[in-house]
């Protein structure tokens, strides 16, 4: 019989936190190579959001637990 969520990828899924700090990284770098200054401006707004994002999230895990 075949696992549905080996089928689907399931268990591969990152958690939101993740993909939110993984994102707040990326965008730390991007705003590092970015050659203007607004395009750094935004990038460095996007990884304080996604930052933001992931504090929420480890907030609520441990709430929850």
């Amino acid at each position: 019989m075949v696992d549905l969520a080996d089928l689907w990828g399931v268990g591969d899924m990152e958690s939101n936190q993740r993909y939110y700090r993984r994102r707040a990284v990326e965008e730390r770098m991007a705003a590092q190579r970015a050659v203007t200054e607004q395009a750094r401006a935004w990038h460095a707004k996007l990884a304080e959001d996604f930052a933001r994002r992931a504090t929420v999230c480890d907030t609520g895990i441990t709430a929850s637990a």
